[in-house]
């Protein structure tokens, strides 16, 4: 299933709060990647179909830095075959002590149309790609090179990265709280319905702002509540 440019466009005006939630709803509890960050928390939200890259432990005599001569080295080959529209999620193990990838292939990817890369380990350079036009996520900066504990061994086969399950073409969505993953065949439905949950969000915040006790309005439990808020979105256009 591909991503519809409707769905991504929905998928970009609601948080990963929202979307949680919505998943817990169908009974998924593990689809928030753990301790990954933004390098930019200021960075707009990131959405797009994953393309995955595995890593295992190195090992000294298959991993001296003249692997990267080779043109098929899988880094390598992930960067130049992932997809524009896509978000590179790599599978760490959650071993930050070296880097996933640095700012050159994460310009690269950028450069190629993809919107973001994520890591459970860390990407060196991070300063560097802070400031790229590119969501970037991972659990802390790390400057040695990937080499020195990690072997690429797999791309675009289903991984784990910070506990979560990634299938490729899951959506990817991340925010200034962190990454959630979407399996592709719900992405439509929840990104319709997260729209409705951010609505009536947004309206509970102002009813908050105002004063108003969440008692009866988060849930509307209370029949004025839903009274109030179809007077809301009828106002201001939800």
């Amino acid at each position: 299933m591909s991503l519809s440019p409707e769905t991504r466009a929905k998928l970009k005006t609601v948080s990963t709060a929202t979307l949680t939630t919505a998943l817990f709803k169908r009974g998924f509890r593990n689809q928030f990647i753990q301790d990954v960050r933004p390098l930019n928390p200021n960075s707009e939200t990131m959405v797009g179909e994953a393309f995955t890259l595995r890593y295992i432990p190195s090992r000294e005599d298959l991993d001296p830095l003249s692997v990267f001569q080779d043109r098929a080295h899988p880094q390598r080959k992930a960067v130049e075959e992932c997809p524009p529209g896509a978000v590179m999620v790599i599978d760490s193990r959650k071993d930050a002590r070296a880097a996933s990838a640095g700012s050159i292939l994460v310009t690269r990817l950028m450069v190629r149309g993809a919107v973001g890369v994520v890591t459970d380990g860390g990407f060196r350079d991070s300063p560097e790609i802070a400031k790229l036009a590119i969501g970037a996520y991972h659990s802390r900066p790390s400057a040695p090179t990937n080499l020195t504990l990690h072997h690429a061994i797999d791309i675009n086969v289903p991984i784990g990265c910070g506990d979560a399950p990634v299938y490729p073409g899951d959506v990817i969505v991340g925010d200034g709280d962190g990454v959630v993953v979407i399996p592709a065949h719900l992405a439509d439905e929840l990104a319709a319905e997260a729209v409705e949950m951010t609505a009536f969000e947004d309206f509970v915040t102002e009813q908050v702002l105002a004063g108003h006790s969440i008692l009866g309005l988060y849930p509307a439990t209370d029949e004025q509540t839903k009274v109030d808020f179809a007077a809301w979105r009828s106002a201001n256009g939800r």
